[in-house]
């Protein structure tokens, strides 16, 4: 028997478009053409501006033979060319490859060849980094400078011409459309390459839309919002925030350099609402030294993920008036996919019972399909009993297409139908979930399992404490005992022992510290420590 619901109702142009982050600009652009959208010092853009700055950028590097499936690199910080890109790119059908303004020369020139970028746009600031990258790359890329006034130095010209420049040979009103199909590749992302070589995770027009409406969604943000860029733009596209901005025809203050001072700055003078960070930038606010401060003129929200956050670290960030929503994800998620959706009934919680809450890594987004803990082998979900741990596991629209160049890896990452993220966790009750740690990072000793992130916790409630991490260090007797690294505040002194006997307070005693180091952590430029370095740092201890 024939379907009705399949006879004559076809898929066309009327009532099918593929879904793309352009949609949001081409809106914007047209709602709100007087709008701010982005603010960069002295200099405002409008909606209408930035549109015809981004179909500018398209029609130029249209010229330079730039099209479809071609990748373009930027290595800048959070300025307008790269918010620009993220939209003059994808109007090409080119991909968008923001590099980690922080790795070195031959981790950028791998990535320049592995994602055979065509064109590298590029700030001056990072001339000294560049200049041996390309060399090293050894085959010839379009260069075009970023000369940003702001920046606190400039490093030599390495490009054929500066940005402002280029965007001179663009026609305003080039004509641009979503792609013809929404699983097409828009940005490539590499990820740590903490043991080898960074991947690269390729990321479809279908999950960016999606991502960027998840955290509308998600954070309840509007046309309102005065963002401030605290979160690298590199990092998984900035969560995605740069097609989410244009989404609700928001503005963007973009920050150079992220400190204490500059954030509390810019929300006294640029009044700013919102900014996403990891647990490191609230650091820099809640230990902002009394002249760096400025009085709240309003309740700020703050979106932090990446690392776990202590329990402690929200806890002071609430106390100084700012409301934090907690997300977690990875770059193969697009960013932040999982969120602590609160619950009206906690807020009658003592602080610390809230901040507890707060500190789970929580539920998945409306728009990630499913989320559970599992036992990494057979997928078999585990009880939802807070207590048995388990592999963290995704599916759904916004989990990447792949690694590029990478079946091996891609397979591995997708067995059984999910996406495998490597962070160990259990499952709550009320179906939350919870990190623990990641596969790596788990400590067993003397067959015991012993989580990094509760003993890290319990440290960051020590209030000589500023940060904390923990790690194995190889035993004779017990095969592996926990090696804290602690950053003591500013002023502060403390000993091994005192750190020790704190922990016991809180802690079971196998779980407890052995050895404490003191001194700065070692870092990634999204906040994440490094803790390959630290583990390498307790074997010679």
């Amino acid at each position: 028997m024939t379907n009705p619901f399949e006879t004559g109702l076809d898929r066309n142009e009327a009532n099918y478009t593929a879904l793309s982050p352009l949609s949001f600009l081409k809106r914007a652009a047209r709602v709100f053409p007087d709008g701010e959208a982005v603010v960069h010092g002295p200099a405002v853009f409008t909606w209408s501006q930035t549109e015809a700055r981004c179909r500018r950028l398209a029609a130029a590097l249209a010229r330079r033979g730039v099209g479809q499936g071609d990748t373009v690199a930027v290595m800048a910080p959070n300025v307008p060319a790269l918010y620009e890109a993220h939209f003059g790119v994808l109007m090409l059908g080119a991909v968008l490859n923001a590099l980690n303004t922080r790795l070195d020369a031959s981790t950028i020139a791998f990535i320049l060849n592995h994602g055979e970028a065509k064109v590298l746009i590029t700030d001056r600031e990072y001339a000294d980094t560049i200049k041996p990258a390309l060399a090293e790359a050894g085959r010839d890329i379009l260069v075009i400078d970023i000369d940003d006034p702001l920046a606190a130095s400039r490093g030599e010209a390495l490009g054929e011409m500066e940005y402002e420049a280029f965007l001179e040979t663009g026609d305003p009103d080039f004509d641009y459309g979503p792609p013809a199909d929404e699983w097409q590749a828009v940005a490539l992302n590499y990820t740590s390459g903490t043991t080898g070589n960074p991947k690269g995770v390729v990321y479809h027009s279908r999950g960016a839309y999606l991502l960027a409406l998840g955290n509308v969604v998600t954070w309840g943000i509007n046309g309102a919002a005065r963002y401030l860029w605290t979160l690298p733009m590199f990092h998984c596209n900035g969560w995605c925030f740069p097609w989410t901005l244009a989404a609700i025809a928001g503005t963007s203050i973009c920050l150079r350099q992220v400190s204490g001072a500059n954030i509390f700055n810019a929300i006294a003078d640029q009044g700013v609402t919102h900014f996403c960070g990891a647990p490191i930038v609230l650091g820099m606010v809640i230990n902002a030294k009394p002249e760096e401060r400025r009085e709240l003129p309003h309740k700020v929200e703050v979106m932090t993920a990446a690392a776990p956050p202590p329990a402690a670290v929200l806890q002071r960030m609430e106390e100084q008036g700012f409301h934090i929503t907690h997300v977690y994800g990875l770059t193969e998620v697009y960013g932040p996919a999982v969120v602590c959706d609160w619950h009206a009934d906690w807020n009658a919680l003592p602080p610390e019972e809230r901040a507890r809450l707060k500190s789970r890594q929580g539920v998945n987004y409306h728009v990630l399909e499913d989320l559970i803990v599992a036992n990494p082998e057979t997928l078999e979900p585990v009880p939802m009993d807070g207590q048995t741990m388990g592999e963290v596991f995704f599916r759904g629209n916004v989990v990447m297409r792949g690694y590029l160049k990478n079946p091996k890896a891609t397979e591995e990452a997708f067995r059984g139908g999910w996406f495998h993220s490597g962070d160990l966790g259990v499952w709550h009750p009320d179906g939350y979930i919870e990190l623990k740690d990641r596969s790596k990072d788990i400590i067993i000793s003397g067959g015991e399992n012993i989580s990094t992130i509760e003993v890290e916790n319990a440290l960051y409630g020590h209030p000589k404490v500023l940060e904390a991490a923990v790690v194995a260090k190889p035993d004779e007797k017990w095969g592996e005992t926990p090696c804290a690294f602690v950053t003591l505040r500013d002023g502060e002194t403390a000993t091994a022992e005192e750190i020790i006997d704190f922990a016991k307070e809180k802690l079971a005693r196998f779980k407890c510290p052995r050895h404490v180091v003191f001194g700065p952590l070692p870092k990634t430029s999204t906040g994440k420590i490094q803790k390959f370095v630290l583990r390498d740092r307790a074997a010679e201890i």
